[in-house]
């Protein structure tokens, strides 16, 4: 409803994880950089960890859009598995065809997966969304991926991305080997006032805004503090603000329609 009376050729803040909608604070490119290296490095163990609404699926999907050819990637975004489900899940999203039901043939059939990319000079990379609901035996299932290696290189590079939780998980004295092995962090934090009005504008303008500066000041400021510089709710809140913008037939986003916003999801977000 509000497209074309912005001008803009698309909704400009949809909570899909669209790579072109990630904004690059400087905690956001940070993390980037810090993955892309990890990946790219062979470092093994990387985490990624950031609250709910923080970023990270985005983030993510940014991660595996730029990973150049010779890095193959697998997404596992249901953690409530076996390790068995867990391997066939990676031989899968790798375009391998699960040969048994049993975990060490399974981890057989991955690890001579792995030494022929190795060998082809492909990297492959294993990303596990909301890793902190994993189990202890999946995750030492992890540990033991880890182990395959060759005398120069790690052949598998494993990122957790999940919660701040995650953090709670790994530091159980039994996952301390586990622990060891994690040689890249990062960690995605709220969004600043300054940000979140960066964040606004430039989403605005991937959409083909003519005004990427559409929020003014006080509203930026309202739906900072609502949202507590959580992307996704900013999401929520800055997508019903136009609305009310558009009913009101406003110019700008003002207060008074972050206000509404605020007042039509507050109790939602």
């Amino acid at each position: 409803m509000y497209l074309e009376y912005y001008q803009l050729k698309e909704a400009p803040f949809n909570v899909t994880p669209d790579p072109r909608f990630l904004f690059f604070s400087s905690q956001h490119r940070e993390a980037f950089e810090l993955l892309r290296y990890g990946i790219e490095q062979r470092r093994g163990f990387i985490v990624l960890t950031g609250e709910v609404g923080s970023g990270k699926t985005t983030l993510t999907r940014a991660i595996l859009a730029s990973l150049p050819a010779n890095v193959r990637a697998a997404l596992v975004l249901n953690p409530l598995v076996t390790a068995t489900q867990l391997l066939r899940a990676i031989l899968r999203d790798l375009g391998c065809e699960a040969t048994s039901r049993d975990r060490l043939q399974l981890i057989g059939q991955l690890n001579a997966f792995l030494l022929r990319e190795s060998a082809a000079g492909r990297n492959i990379a294993v990303i596990l969304d909301e890793a902190q609901d994993l189990t202890t035996d999946i995750l030492e299932q992890l540990r033991l991926l880890s182990n395959l290696e060759t005398d120069q290189q790690k052949l598998l590079q494993l990122v957790l991305v999940g919660q701040p939780e995650l953090h709670t998980r790994l530091a159980q004295p039994e996952l301390r080997p586990l622990r060891q092995r994690i040689l890249v962090r990062c960690e995605l934090r709220a969004l600043t006032l300054e940000e979140v009005g960066q964040y606004l504008a430039f989403r605005l303008e991937v959409a083909g805004a003519p005004e990427p500066r559409l929020f003014d000041d006080a509203a930026v400021q309202l739906l900072h503090e609502h949202a507590a510089g959580l992307p996704r709710v900013i999401n929520a809140l800055a997508d019903r603000a136009l609305l009310a913008g558009y009913v009101a037939r406003a110019p700008r986003i003002t207060r008074a329609e972050a206000e509404r916003a605020v007042q039509d999801l507050g109790t939602w977000t």
